[in-house]
């Protein structure tokens, strides 16, 4: 069974080092784990979708959650899915910064990342707009 899990959590190391990281991590461990995806960084703050089995995403999110290179880790939306809708990616990445602000403004009060602010759909759905308009690299291959 398939299922699509969308977190927020601050980052404790902004440096460019801990974030490439973070996603090095994602992007060798989540093939072999049937993971796929796409994080969203900007401003110390995380957005990440992660869609796969029941069991492998659970485990990933239970790793988050004791990851001492995140705080403030929030579960934003949780559902069953029929498919994927980041399955080209083994952890796609957005740079919030090179985004227009435009875009931002359509789901929030303001053009900044700010995913406590809004309900886990408004998030899907920016994180859905960002993968149309392409603003995602990391594209498996």
């Amino acid at each position: 069974m398939l299922v699509r899990l969308l977190y927020c959590s601050r980052a404790v190391d902004t440096s460019p080092d801990a974030i490439d990281s973070i996603l090095a991590q994602a992007r060798q461990h989540n093939p072999s784990s049937g993971i796929t995806g796409i994080l969203c960084y900007g401003a110390g703050i995380f957005l990440q979708a992660i869609e796969g089995g029941r069991i492998p995403v659970s485990e990933l999110f239970g790793t988050i959650l004791n990851d001492p290179r995140h705080k403030d880790v929030s579960l934003l939306h949780f559902e069953e899915i029929l498919e994927r809708r980041f399955g080209d990616w083994s952890m796609g990445q957005v740079n919030i910064s090179k985004v227009n602000h435009t875009t931002l403004l359509k789901y929030s009060e303001t053009p900044t990342l700010d995913p406590y602010a809004v309900s886990g759909k408004v998030s899907l759905a920016l994180l859905e707009d960002l993968m149309a308009t392409a603003a995602i690299c990391g594209r498996a291959g």
